[in-house]
């Protein structure tokens, strides 16, 4: 995967697939973006131990190489033993860069990917009136809640495929690849 996006006449931006080289680098925009309470997000019970959904973590690169913004989509299960979802976030994008289409380039690209993938339907806990020009809308998540503490109006859906989130309820739960697992398959 590689999308060009244009920040302006004298910068390209690309978004492509993160690599391990990337991880400090996304680390520390996040830790900027979101600040010290980041980790205690109701969402990032879900990531923790948790790898990305597999070929779901992107990153906006500029010309110069440098990582200036990030987006992921995790795994879950909506309820116990409920259907398969994916929980998109962190979306971030350094402060020197806002403005410039890169979140927006980020979303349709993790949107479009997700879709092409095979995935039915994606949550977020974000702000909603950014996130409905992508179309989520908290009409699909009455019935969901979030592990822990979050703002129910700001937790949104989107369906990739219609109907799949129709009587979807519970807490959603973590899914997909544990991080132990990964490193021990990747040490053999």
């Amino acid at each position: 995967m590689h999308t060009e996006i244009e920040k302006d006449t004298s910068t390209d931006i690309v978004i492509v697939a993160e690599t391990v080289a990337d991880i400090p680098a996304r680390e520390a925009l996040l830790d900027r973006a979101m600040g010290p309470k980041r980790r205690k997000k109701s969402s990032e019970k879900l990531r923790r131990g948790r790898r990305p959904s597999e070929g779901l973590a992107l990153i906006a690169r500029s010309a110069e190489g440098t990582v200036v913004g990030t987006v992921r989509l995790w795994d879950v299960r909506l309820g116990e033993g409920g259907p398969a979802a994916l929980l998109l976030g962190p979306l971030a994008v350094d402060q020197t860069m806002k403005s410039a289409g890169i979140g927006s380039a980020l979303m349709h690209s993790a949107i479009a990917e997700a879709g092409r993938l095979g995935h039915r339907a994606i949550l977020l806990v974000g702000d909603a009136p950014y996130y409905a020009r992508f179309g989520f809308s908290a009409e699909k998540t009455g019935q969901l809640s979030m592990p822990g503490p979050y703002e129910r109006e700001r937790f949104l859906a989107l369906e990739l495929v219609a109907g799949s989130l129709d009587g979807a309820k519970g807490v959603l739960k973590a899914a997909g690849r544990k991080l132990k697992a990964e490193r021990a398959r990747l040490a053999a």
